[in-house]
């Protein structure tokens, strides 16, 4: 459990969006929201105490008390940190335990959607990063959270965030898992040549994959789960089922030895280029 919501801003569209997100988020689970404009320098040492607000830009300004206006029971804070902007994002997102920020958003397959910056922020974090497109409407309509999970090693801490944000919002969770079996297609789908084959390998997976999920279904008794395994590439999977969902969730492995340089993954990596729908990347063991 989080003790807030933090959310870079910077007067942008993207973190506009973000921000909302975040809100509404902080909203739902009871939680305080931090806005966080980092960048810069240290601020020139003063015997007088420094208002961190005082070097906040006036969009920023402007979105907090938006904020509030819509949110009116809502705690905020708001404030500036000097340093790398991806770094001193990840060091408040890592203290509060949930890190949102705004996306790139050109759209469409062939755009990259994610800045260096959140891309730099949702490699690094030991905490979740939610990454938000400018077109996201943070207050919406319910429609849903996706996660993608392997069977074999569901991932703790994915699952749980999954299970969390669901139960959250009152929404129904999709559990996808891809797997390499002889079909192009789904494999709830009418079955292909040979049937036997096909028809018992998903019948197996679909198994472990349900196995990997009645204790989370007995932990959160109150949220309809839905488990599809599919032929189709993790991210590829991921991504159309991202164009009905309000959250797509995926992990980042956190290897035992740090490497020099983090990485998301091909399938985060994938999913957070040409995703549809807010994503968050939960680092995992």
């Amino acid at each position: 459990m989080s003790h807030a919501v933090v959310v870079g801003v910077d007067g942008s569209a993207q973190s506009a969006a973000a921000a909302e997100w975040a809100a509404y988020q902080a909203h739902r689970s009871g939680q305080a929201l931090r806005m966080v404009h980092a960048g810069g320098a240290e601020p020139t040492l003063s015997a007088e105490p420094v208002d961190r607000a005082q070097s906040l830009p006036r969009l920023v300004l402007e979105l907090r008390d938006h904020l509030a206006d819509v949110l009116p029971g809502l705690e905020i804070s708001c404030e500036h940190v000097p340093g790398h902007p991806a770094y001193a994002l990840v060091a408040a997102g890592d203290r509060d335990g949930l890190l949102v920020l705004g996306s790139r958003g050109l759209g469409g397959l062939a755009g990259l959607l994610v800045g260096s910056v959140a891309q730099r922020a949702a490699a690094h974090a030991a905490c979740p990063v939610v990454l938000v497109r400018a077109d996201t409407d943070g207050g919406g309509v319910e429609s849903g959270v996706v996660v993608g999970v392997d069977s074999a090693r569901p991932g703790t801490e994915v699952l749980a965030f999954a299970f969390e944000q669901a139960a959250e919002r009152g929404a129904k969770l999709r559990v996808l898992e891809s797997r390499n079996l002889p079909t192009g297609r789904y494999v709830t789908e009418a079955p292909v040549d040979p049937p036997e084959i096909t028809e018992g390998l998903a019948a197996g997976a679909l198994v472990r994959l349900q196995d990997a999920l009645a204790p989370w279904r007995k932990k959160f008794p109150e949220v309809r789960v839905e488990a599809e395994v599919t032929a189709w590439p993790a991210g590829r999977a991921l991504v159309e089922a991202s164009r009905s969902a309000s959250l797509v969730v995926v992990g980042r492995r956190t290897p035992r030895i740090r490497p020099a340089v983090p990485g998301l993954g091909a399938v985060a990596h994938t999913v957070l280029h040409h995703t549809h729908s807010p994503v968050a990347v939960v680092p995992h063991d």
